[in-house]
């Protein structure tokens, strides 16, 4: 060790100088994808010499946002998952344990239901504040009754409340065949469509969440180890996993609102970032940022390779890869520590 820094922090510095090098690397090409091929050269001047041309237009009005839309959504996701899973002391867990997801697509359904389509910026505050208050409705149920304030309570009531959450939604669509129409991208999870002004709007949201849990990660260290632990530390569990949900609903509540419930990213990429650069949340949150974003726009960028459309929703895309590697986990890694 020289300076406190010693070569196992080297080795996890250069794997995130990589990531962050593939992260540039396929968000350049995913730009350059399409219908119409664009070269770098071409990008990179639409970025830095706009001149209104055809291409130019095309990158910074539809395929740019996209990449945006994918970068912010990827690090919010797999961030907020690297959280609950500390928070819960459980690696199953993700975003969705709280009800974010079923609570985003309930308030867009009913949205769409009673004032019709609108425009995606409307939906996507509908999204925002269903999420949020579903999140709420978890966290105050789970503290109810004699597990309050325990990983149990919280997982029992995020499992009720998105199952119920998730039934009234499908009877709404099943009697609302417009509304079906009109949001079965989005509940997918989809980065097609996406603005400028949608990333915008979220994007200082995400940025703050993100701060927020990197300078948690000292206390996301201690939760993880368990409530007796971390008050033996001198911690107050139930204060910290307090502040900890409010950063995850910051955080995954502003991706589902923008992108839509992409499910598995808060699941897969804290785990592989557990086993490549070890328990200390202070390297896991930098390497779920880096790598949410890598696999979202990966993933993207497959699906409209694969099956040859440019709204393929990225929530299928990852959900086939996600399926495997949870069947994986669930069998082989359930019973390990965070």
């Amino acid at each position: 060790m020289i300076c406190g820094f010693d070569t196992n922090d080297g080795k996890r510095l250069f794997v995130l100088l990589f990531l962050c090098c593939m992260l540039v690397g396929m968000s350049m090409w995913a730009v350059t994808l399409g219908m119409m091929r664009i070269s770098p050269f071409t990008v990179w001047n639409a970025l830095f010499s706009f001149d209104g041309s055809r291409e130019h237009l095309l990158v910074t009005t539809i395929r740019l946002p996209r990449v945006l839309a994918g970068l912010v959504a990827g690090s919010a996701l797999a961030v907020s998952g690297a959280i609950m899973q500390a928070v819960t002391n459980n690696p199953l867990a993700s975003p969705g344990l709280l009800g974010i997801n079923a609570g985003a697509a309930f308030a867009v359904v009913l949205m769409m239901t009673f004032f019709g389509a609108g425009t995606g910026d409307v939906y996507m505050w509908f999204a925002f504040c269903g999420a949020g208050c579903a999140a709420l409705f978890v966290y105050a149920l789970g503290s109810f009754g004699p597990a309050g304030h325990s990983t149990t309570g919280l997982i029992l009531a995020g499992a009720i409340v998105a199952t119920f959450l998730t039934a009234l939604t499908s009877a709404v669509l099943i009697f609302d065949q417009s509304t079906l129409d009109a949001v079965r991208l989005w509940t997918a999870g989809s980065l097609a469509g996406r603005t400028t002004a949608q990333v915008a709007a979220v994007a200082p949201y995400i940025l703050t969440g993100l701060i927020a849990a990197f300078f948690l990660a000292r206390h996301l260290v201690t939760l993880s180890l368990g409530a007796d632990a971390a008050r033996s530390l001198g911690q107050n569990p139930m204060v910290w996993r307090a502040v900890a949900i409010a950063i995850v609903i910051l955080l995954a509540g502003s991706a589902v609102a923008l992108a839509g419930p992409i499910g598995f990213v808060g699941l897969i990429v804290p785990h592989i970032a557990r086993l490549t650069v070890g328990v200390d949340y202070r390297w896991i949150l930098p390497f779920c940022a880096i790598g949410g974003a890598l696999l979202v726009i990966a993933a993207d960028t497959a699906g409209r390779m694969v099956f040859a459309s440019q709204s393929f929703p990225v929530g299928v895309t990852i959900a086939l890869i996600g399926a495997p590697f949870f069947l994986w986990l669930a069998r082989n890694r359930a019973g390990e520590a965070v």
